[in-house]
């Protein structure tokens, strides 16, 4: 889809006329008119507004002329939601939303990286083997851990996940083994629904935030695992079943 489609589309989408569109872009009406004529396009600055009020990359914007890579993982961003942000919301395109979060790189080490994307490509296609050389090749070869030491925060994040896991250590929850590693998880994909005592469900997380955690089995065994995400603000643990069945929540602790 060209330029002119997406901003029309964008612009009816929102039930807007295009004087409305026109204030909402800080341009005069006969811009927007050029724009959806094919005539002109929106210049940087403005590309920034419409990405900003209307939340969707410039990418997007520009009918996704460039394949949008993160340079930390590799992973292909095929759509806007997988795209990180910025603390002010706007969207960062040289990341996904795992490996960086409000203007905060989550993996400083190479080979835990390596690790959590092993885990995720291993399929009946390719194996854990085939993996980890492809992703050995990969990721020396990403900005991110071309320019490390430029981009690193020099361990300040590093030291605030040791914090996090000495303080979920600390609660001695029973059955539940050591933390070693949290790694990023997006909101959207661990929103687990909790029962409340009424018959009602809540979710606790955010769709759009990226938090820290992990999955570990219960040391008693059997088919119970526990889930462990933390922020700034909270540490929420519980259990469920395998795939994430029958979610109860063991611990919701403010920090």
């Amino acid at each position: 889809m060209e330029t002119r489609e997406i901003l029309k589309n964008l612009r009816e989408s929102n039930h807007l006329t295009q004087d409305q569109m026109a204030d909402r872009a800080m341009v005069s009406r006969q811009a927007v008119s050029r724009w959806e004529n094919g005539e002109t396009q929106p210049n940087t600055e403005t590309l920034k507004i419409l990405s900003r009020e209307f939340n969707i990359s410039i990418n997007t914007l520009l009918g996704s002329p460039r394949p949008l890579v993160c340079q930390c993982c590799g992973m292909p961003m095929t759509g806007d939601e997988l795209i990180s942000r910025e603390p002010d919301g706007s969207f960062n395109e040289d990341y996904c939303r795992w490996c960086y979060a409000e203007g905060v790189h989550t993996y400083s080490n190479m080979d835990d990286l390596l690790e959590v994307c092993v885990g995720h490509m291993v399929n009946e296609n390719f194996t854990e083997e085939q993996a980890r050389s492809y992703m050995k090749q990969l990721l020396p070869t990403l900005d991110y851990w071309k320019r490390y030491e430029e981009l690193s925060d020099g361990g300040q994040f590093e030291a605030f996940k040791k914090q996090l896991i000495d303080e979920i250590n600390a609660l001695h929850i029973e059955g539940l083994p050591e933390v070693k590693k949290l790694n990023a998880l997006v909101g959207k994909y661990v929103n687990l629904e909790y029962p409340l005592p009424g018959g009602q469900k809540t979710k606790f997380l955010d769709d759009q935030t990226t938090y820290l955690g992990n999955q570990l089995e219960s040391e008693f065994g059997g088919n119970r695992y526990f889930g462990i995400l933390a922020s700034m603000d909270f540490i929420l643990i519980c259990t469920y079943e395998k795939d994430c069945v029958n979610p109860e929540l063991v611990l919701y602790k403010k920090r």
